[in-house]
């Protein structure tokens, strides 16, 4: 009997836990698909591939060259044309589709949430709501923003973002994690008035929340894109082992 390939569309923090959960077994090759837009990706446990596959019909023939038995979508809540790749694929070839997605936020008691559909809605939404903003919504979305010529906008991200960039615009390359603290003095040091985010979920990007409602500022929150039809996802990397058919060991 060949041995389970298990193909991991990865890039998160969840999807390097079950990358090194499925290394640490000697009866399952595991392979981690990285889109390649950060130059330098932390480290994976097992086979790593980087960049496209070519769309749903290239991810398929390479389930099928590649002979994988189970296929991981494990990317980011936002990542929809990915998701929705393999979710064809998967229909095409009929190999199983498991979708690992943390569970997304939820408001608490002194929030100041303005849920939003879209970027483009953020952008809508900002200008009402502060003059100075802290946009945690990622380097490549900035687009929606480049027209807001009377908003500072604050961005921290890994890599330098790329035009088109609003024209009142800080960047700060760091990379987290990051403490309430750390949030807390960031907001207080650039006199920042309204938080902009997506629902990312988990614990690892919440800080922000937690500093934004200590200091009652408001928080434009972009909400997930549905997954596609029929799918569901699961919630952790244990839930994930036991859909593959993995018992501890």
């Amino acid at each position: 009997m060949p041995t389970p390939h298990v193909l991991i569309l990865g890039g998160t923090t969840e999807a390097r836990r079950l990358a090194a959960a499925l290394a640490e077994r000697a009866d399952v090759r595991v392979t981690t698909s990285l889109a390649g837009r950060v130059t330098r990706p932390g480290a994976v446990d097992g086979e790593v591939r980087v960049g496209g596959f070519g769309g749903a019909q290239g991810l398929a023939a390479w389930l099928a060259e590649q002979r994988v038995s189970s296929v991981v979508d494990a990317t980011h809540p936002f990542a929809a044309g990915i998701t929705a790749n393999a979710a064809e694929a998967a229909a095409l070839t009929g190999v199983p589709l498991v979708v690992l997605r943390r569970p997304g936020w939820r408001p608490g008691p002194g929030d100041r949430w303005h849920p939003v559909d879209s970027l483009d809605a953020a952008a809508r939404e900002l200008p009402r709501l502060g003059r100075r903003a802290f946009l945690t919504t990622g380097r490549l979305g900035l687009a929606a923003f480049a027209h807001l010529t009377d908003t500072h906008l604050l961005v921290r991200s890994v890599e330098p973002p790329e035009p088109p960039l609003p024209p009142r615009l800080e960047v700060i390359l760091a990379r987290g994690p990051f403490t309430v603290a750390d949030e807390t003095a960031l907001l207080r040091e650039h006199r920042i008035d309204v938080l902009v985010t997506k629902d990312s979920g988990g614990d690892a990007t919440a800080a922000k929340l937690t500093a934004a409602r200590a200091r009652g500022l408001p928080v434009v929150v972009v909400r997930r894109p549905a997954l596609p039809e029929g799918i569901h996802a699961v919630p952790d990397v244990p839930q994930v082992l036991e859909r593959l058919g993995f018992r501890p060991g």
